[in-house]
C-alpha cells in the first residue's frame, strides 16, 4: 500500500457515541473508516463485504464477547486492537499478545495505538 492511501479501519463497537466519535476522529488522523458494526453477528457478516487494513474491536458488545470477530480478523491476517474498560486480564489466553486500549481513551491514545498496530504488522 502506498503512503498516500489511508489505512481502512473497521470499527466494532456498540456504543453509538463512540462510533460517531471514531468516525469523526479517524479521518483527522489519516485513516479511512471502512465501516462499523455493533454486534458480533453484524461484524462477522460485514468482514467479507468490506476491505479493511486495521480494526478497533470493543470486547463487550451488548453483553456478548467479541472474540469470534477477533478470531476471524486473525484468520484473515488483519491487525486489530481491543478496546475495553476491563484491561488485558479480561481476555482469553489466545489473545494474550493482542494490543488493548483502555476505555475511556483520548485522541492521542487511539492515534498511538493504531500507529503501533501498523508498525507491528
Amino acid at each position: 500500500m502506498t503512503s498516500d492511501v489511508a489505512h481502512r479501519v473497521f470499527i466494532v463497537e456498540d456504543e453509538f457515541m463512540l462510533v460517531m466519535l471514531l468516525e469523526e476522529l479517524l479521518p483527522t488522523l489519516g485513516y479511512a473508516v471502512a465501516g462499523s458494526a455493533a454486534s458480533v453477528e453484524q461484524a462477522l457478516g460485514e468482514l467479507d463485504a468490506v476491505e479493511i487494513d486495521l480494526a478497533v474491536v470493543d470486547v463487550n458488545l451488548g453483553g456478548n464477547e467479541s472474540f469470534p470477530v477477533a478470531d476471524a480478523l486473525r484468520e484473515r491476517g488483519i491487525p486489530f486492537l481491543f478496546t475495553t474498560g476491563y484491561g488485558q486480564q479480561g481476555l482469553p489466553e489466545r489473545f494474550a499478545d493482542a494490543p488493548v486500549l483502555a476505555k475511556p481513551y483520548r485522541r492521542h491514545d487511539i492515534e498511538a495505538a493504531l500507529a503501533r498496530l501498523q508498525v507491528a504488522h
